[in-house]
């Protein structure tokens, strides 16, 4: 890599982190995200997490040997640690795909087990920068969980395709009188239980983390069993615990549906995809409300990079 396209990273760099610290800083914020893919030729995602930095390598074709690469990524991560002021022993790096195919959402990728805890919003959460695709708290979605604790208090709160169940951390500081965490990986939930406990509010008799495929949960469910509910389930997964394989854009209207149907009259369903072509069919969903509040969730660190969507729904009154 020539030192003139090295120089163009440390520009942008600079240009970006000066922006989106100084307004982190204004917001008290400690956690979030400087870089993503800004330059073709430097395919990073780069996210700060107090005082240690996530660098993730998205996978591309190049024509560096692997010695060439290593050395160009080491000439990275020293632009990164000082641009950024933190040592370099403080940057953890993975490789992504930029498709992951139809395997399940969350991969284990090494085994160092470094976690930190991570504060947001007066909460703590414990993250992990080495060992996973995703490091434990979704940064993209700050705001959504800001919102699900404003309507929390009093409510019975279901928190679907949890992962590591920080939306239920967000609703028991909001005063949820029930929380209820469904996922189909036993180390989410108990990273979710975990994350409870470390803002000492883990109570077993008003926080229940349900290891079920969502699908066939749902189908349990009594009509009006809750007030509050967040989805934010992967594109695909075609993990071997399910019955059968997940396609959002196909199974979207059945799970809304189901979570309606699961639901007392005027509540309020969270709604959240990755997928980048979905489109939501309004036409088929049982509800009175869908409003898109994709713009007004997404953070400032997160500004024309963010290809998710969120979308508010309300059930029906009587």
């Amino acid at each position: 890599m020539s030192t003139e396209k090295m120089e163009m990273f440390r520009n942008r760099l600079t240009k970006v982190y000066k922006h989106i610290g100084k307004q982190a800083r204004r917001q008290g914020i400690t956690c979030y995200r400087v870089y993503d893919h800004d330059l073709p030729e430097f395919p990073f995602c780069i996210e700060i997490y107090e005082e240690n930095i996530y660098l993730a390598e998205y996978k591309r074709r190049h024509s560096l040997t692997e010695e060439e690469h290593e050395q160009w990524l080491e000439d990275c991560i020293q632009v990164i640690s000082e641009i950024l002021e933190m040592p370099s022993d403080n940057v953890y790096i993975k490789q992504r795909q930029r498709k992951a195919g139809r395997l399940g959402q969350y991969q284990r990728v090494a085994t160092e087990g470094v976690f930190f805890e991570a504060k947001e919003a007066g909460l703590t959460f414990k993250v992990n920068l080495s060992d996973y695709l995703d490091t434990g708290l979704f940064l993209d979605h700050r705001i959504t969980r800001g919102m699900v604790r404003e309507e929390s208090a009093g409510k019975r709160v279901l928190n679907l395709f949890c992962y590591t169940a920080s939306f239920s951390v967000y609703a028991a500081a909001g005063g949820a009188s029930e929380v209820t965490s469904v996922d189909l990986s036993k180390t989410y939930l108990k990273w979710g239980e975990e994350n409870m406990q470390l803002n000492e509010m883990y109570d077993p008799q008003k926080h229940v983390y349900e290891h079920a495929d969502v699908k066939q949960y749902l189908d349990t469910l009594k009509p009006g069993s809750f007030d509050l509910v967040v989805m934010d389930p992967p594109t695909f997964s075609n993990s071997k615990r399910m019955l059968d394989f997940l396609d959002i854009q196909r199974d979207h209207v059945e799970l809304i549906n189901k979570t309606l149907h699961a639901m007392t009259a005027g509540g309020i369903l969270y709604f959240s995809t990755n997928y980048r072509k979905f489109v939501i069919d309004q036409e088929n969903i049982q509800s009175t409300s869908i409003r898109d509040i994709t713009k007004a969730t997404t953070p400032f660190d997160f500004q024309g990079k963010l290809h998710r969507q969120c979308f508010k729904i309300v059930k029906a009154g009587n």
